[in-house]
């Protein structure tokens, strides 16, 4: 299997009105054109989104998480969406496992349910809910070092037929979002972006761990705030010696927005 980051949206933005009406279209038909191009069906789904940081790595066992809507101000209906796919305790336990055997402190919680960074964009891109999924936490220190060292460490299961993906947004400056000021800026840290993707494992492990260089870093991903760009890093541990690409780009609320692949 490859190794997806992709951008969540805005809070459940594709299943609302929004204006102008259009914004989240493309973004929508791309997620929900992304399973296509997989060569298989998955036997499960490992989600590190953005919305779930603990102090030690931390990963779903629950045979049936519950979501949990974690955005506010929405339309009511939008905290009555579903998305019932089940959980994978055992792969969870695995998973667990494979991380401590890396030196990463890690635990199983039954109680962690499905966050709208895992969610929202499930629900485009496999919208039966029918393939268990294991979300996977961020960790609070912020560290893209200790997180390529997290997707090394599970990186083994993708030849299971186990997907690994990130759930972010490559540009998450709130108080940038619809100010055509930070078009520019978001256009040239996602162009830093792609050609540290695209560059040879090494090197790209390496332009990651820097990132905080990169031309504009810290005014497309605000200190302390990074939390959005780290998924990227977990599937790039993940994804070994695979190229990496670009696989996706939209200017949405004046920035620019990216999905990338590996493998």
């Amino acid at each position: 299997m490859p190794t997806w980051f992709v951008p969540h949206g805005a809070g459940p933005c594709f299943f609302m009105e929004w204006r102008p009406a259009d914004a989240w279209h493309k973004m929508a038909n791309f997620l929900g054109g992304a399973a296509s191009t997989l060569p298989r069906r998955p036997k499960a789904i490992i989600m590190v989104s953005a919305h779930w940081l603990e102090s030690s790595c931390a990963v779903t066992s629950g045979q049936a998480p519950e979501l949990i809507y974690d955005y506010h101000g929405f339309p009511p209906h939008t905290y009555e969406l579903k998305y019932p796919a089940p959980g994978a305790p055992e792969l969870a336990s695995r998973i667990a496992g494979l991380l401590a055997q890396a030196g990463l402190p890690a635990h199983s919680d039954v109680a962690r349910g499905f966050d709208h960074g895992m969610f929202i964009p499930m629900m485009l891109m496999f919208p039966d809910a029918d393939i268990p999924v294991v979300q996977l936490s961020l960790l609070d220190s912020l560290d893209p070092v200790v997180h390529l060292q997290a997707g090394r460490a599970i990186a083994s299961l993708r030849d299971e037929g186990i997907l690994i993906i990130g759930s972010g947004m490559s540009f998450h400056n709130m108080r940038g979002y619809g100010d055509p000021g930070f078009g520019p800026i978001s256009d040239e840290f996602d162009a830093w972006l792609t050609q540290a993707v695209e560059a040879p494992r090494d090197k790209r492990h390496q332009a990651l761990v820097d990132w905080e260089q990169a031309p504009s870093a810290r005014l497309c991903h605000p200190p302390r705030a990074e939390e959005h760009l780290l998924p990227l890093m977990v599937v790039a541990g993940a994804a070994g010696e695979d190229a990496g690409r670009r696989m996706f780009s939209d200017r949405v609320m004046e920035t620019t927005l990216s999905a990338f692949c590996f493998g």
